[in-house]
């Protein structure tokens, strides 16, 4: 008797582990079919999945929201019915304890949205967009539990179209993706050097053609502005508008005839374009006016500290809050406006701020530079307070595009975006400036959270982003031995031991190199331009890269292969731009299986550095054709050589293969990367 008993304990044990076992792993596929972007601070998968075919809404909180909702499943044909999926609405001040942001989602027999405020209802309406999944005619939802809230009180975005206009149409497309991601601010720098962009009824020469050196005859009316804060205020994005003074002001002076800002009457007219700027919308609409003063080089542009505490005061009489740049313009008698930081620059003393630095777009590669965004800590701080208000993600394209559609193209705009909504939602504990210029060591806690992070983006990337640009690709697998620096003495073209033969170590003028233990990365930064902590703290040298790479069979396959990157800022930063034949003018080099593979033929060879009017056109890896490298069956080798020193800035590479489909980016899922050394 004893035994049968055991023997049924044992098999009820075994059942019981089989299903707990079955179980898990049902919870880990839900959780990666369903990635939200940004991660909620709790959410709960319960398990299992609901279908439904029509909808019924219930409740009377949230009328806005609701006829939302409703819209979009009916876009997706399913509609409202008696007998449909409930979905009710309901405020719920406890959970304005947190922030008036906060919601919570409940998905089982229905569908349940609570809310402190208006804007956590759509907060709420974007986590359920995101997971929503339809199948034949039904709507699929995962069973879960959500409670989220944002910890900065500003997370936003900026456009700079005072040096390349964009169209309305193309702000909006961008704007929706805000909006999807939780972004709730866009800082829409209007006036720079090139054009003063919004259209002034009182002083309309600031229009003027001959005053706007790019983009002429283009700015955007006054109805288009209100077009714009009407759009982002049913997304809860506030705008914050920006006339950049008393620097980047050369078309306003050359449309007003003024030889510097000093004329005198420069400042009434500023003063009057001000109150134009504030009657366009309500302080509750538009509570910020961004008034620069960032920046201020040049003789002609300097005022006194009474001229920019006048512009000040009159926007606090508009009852709005002012920011300006810091670094910028500082005026002591000025305490009470906010901080934009931006580069390393800290805030004033007890003056609110928000963050900008070290997150420029127009700086960024579109593979090292998520990096950053992803572990970069916002206001160097783990959550806002009453100063420290949130950041804004800045896309400063200075150099002049041939097209708006380049913005997209040349940037990794869409990419940072879901990067920095992470960081700017939920805060970081900690701000580990030492994985701003390169991933965390493989298999460390904060590789795998990287990892992790990752696969939502590439997610998200083929389901929302489809024939948008979005210039990322999986790297997190990318392996790599680096080893160097070697000294070139100067000569980029100096060969050293490893173009012969690969071995562990060398010893060279009585000095021993080692590869170095696998790194991960599809772009390696060796030195960061910045500053920023990498490989190396030298100057000049030569660094070779090796990696192995398994193809399935003979193949010719797509790669994005780039060396020494190039800012879409300053012309061509550390240039001149490479003569035909070479990658680079440090003479980078990169072999596959002992083949010595081509560069480009570059549409525009040897620009010289100081060229801001020269559109970019070929110049980095992930807006040109990919490179086409015959791959064998099996196990390929590919050895990089990367020097630097001279006029160069960057010191970096980028290798990664590509499927490009339809101007789609993604993985080559049956190719594998492993590294040579010590792995």
């Amino acid at each position: 008797m004893n035994k049968i008993l055991t023997t049924y304990l044992k098999l009820f044990f075994i059942i019981t582990f089989i299903n707990n076992a079955c179980y898990a792993q049902e919870i880990i596929k839900i959780e990666d079919k369903y990635p939200i972007i940004p991660t909620p601070k709790e959410i709960d998968f319960q398990g299992g999945e609901i279908s439904f075919n029509s909808i019924n809404i219930k409740g009377t909180s949230f009328f806005n929201e609701r006829s939302y909702l409703e819209s979009f499943f009916s876009n997706k044909g399913i509609n409202n019915s008696a007998e449909g999926l409930k979905i009710v609405f309901k405020k719920s001040s406890n959970l304005n304890e947190i922030s008036d942001e906060t919601y919570g989602l409940i998905i089982n027999d229905g569908i349940y949205i609570s809310a402190a405020s208006q804007k956590g209802a759509y907060y709420a309406i974007q986590t359920l967009k995101q997971i929503f999944r339809i199948n034949q005619g039904e709507g699929i939802l995962p069973v879960l539990k959500i409670k989220d809230w944002p910890v900065f009180q500003i997370r936003g975005f900026l456009h700079d179209t005072g040096r390349n206009f964009q169209s309305i149409e193309q702000l909006k497309d961008q704007i929706e993706v805000l909006a999807q991601y939780k972004y709730n601010v866009f800082h829409w720098h209007l006036t720079d050097d090139p054009g003063w962009r919004l259209e002034s009824k009182l002083y309309p020469q600031l229009q003027s053609e001959a005053y706007t050196s790019r983009n002429k005859g283009k700015y955007y009316t006054q109805a288009e502005f209100k077009d714009i804060i009407s759009f982002c205020k049913e997304r809860n994005i506030t705008v914050i508008p920006e006339f950049d003074i008393p620097g980047h002001s050369k078309a306003f002076r050359g449309a007003m005839g003024y030889d510097s800002m000093n004329n005198k009457n420069a400042l009434k007219v500023l003063l009057d374009l001000f109150d134009e700027l504030c009657s366009l919308a309500s302080p509750e609409e538009m509570p910020y006016i961004h008034i620069g003063t960032d920046e201020v080089r040049n003789k002609e542009e300097y005022v006194s500290d009474d001229f920019i505490l006048k512009i000040i005061e009159r926007i606090k009489q508009n009852n709005r809050d002012v920011i300006v740049w810091e670094k910028g313009v500082s005026v002591k008698e000025d305490t009470s406006s906010i901080n934009q930081l931006w580069a390393m620059h800290e805030p004033r003393k007890g003056h609110r701020f928000i963050d900008s630095r070290a997150n420029y777009i127009n700086h960024l590669d579109p593979l090292a530079g998520m990096v950053r965004l992803f572990f970069q800590q916002p206001c160097r701080q783990p959550q806002g307070d009453s100063l420290a208000l949130g950041g804004v993600l800045c896309a400063w394209p200075d150099n002049r595009v041939a097209k708006e559609e380049d913005i997209l193209m040349q940037n990794p705009i869409y990419p940072s975006i879901l990067f920095y909504s992470d960081a700017i939602w939920n805060g970081r504990k900690e701000n580990n400036k030492e994985y701003w210029a390169k991933l965390p060591s493989i298999k460390t806690k904060e590789y795998e959270g990287f990892k992790a992070f990752e696969k939502k983006v590439l997610f998200h990337r083929d389901s929302f982003f489809k024939n948008k640009s979005f210039p990322y690709i999986k790297q997190s697998e990318t392996y790599w031995n680096v080893i160097g620096p070697f000294n070139h003495q100067g000569d980029f073209s100096k060969k050293f031991p490893i173009e012969d033969t690969l071995k562990n170590n060398y010893k060279i003028n009585g000095d021993k190199y080692q590869w170095s233990n696998p790194i991960a990365g599809g772009t390696i930064h060796f030195k960061h331009f910045f500053g920023f902590p990498a490989l190396t703290e030298k100057g000049s040298g030569t660094y070779y890269a090796v990696t192995e790479i398994f193809s399935p069979n003979d193949r010719v396959q797509d790669f994005w292969i780039g060396f020494q990157g190039w800012s879409r800022s300053g012309g061509r930063r550390g240039g001149p731009f490479p003569n035909q034949g070479q990658w680079h003018t440090t003479q980078s080099k990169i072999w596959v299986n002992n083949n010595e593979i081509d560069p480009p033929s570059w549409k525009q060879p040897n620009v010289k550095e100081k060229s801001d009017e020269i559109p970019f056109i070929d110049e980095d890896y992930f807006y040109r054709a990919p490179t086409k490298i015959h791959l064998n069956k099996g196990w390929n080798k590919i050895v990089l050589k990367v020097p630097h020193g001279g006029n160069s800035w960057k010191w970096m590479f980028t290798c990664v293969p590509i499927n490009f489909k339809n101007n789609n980016i993604s993985e080559v899922s049956e190719l594998k990367f492993r590294p040579i050394f010590n792995r």
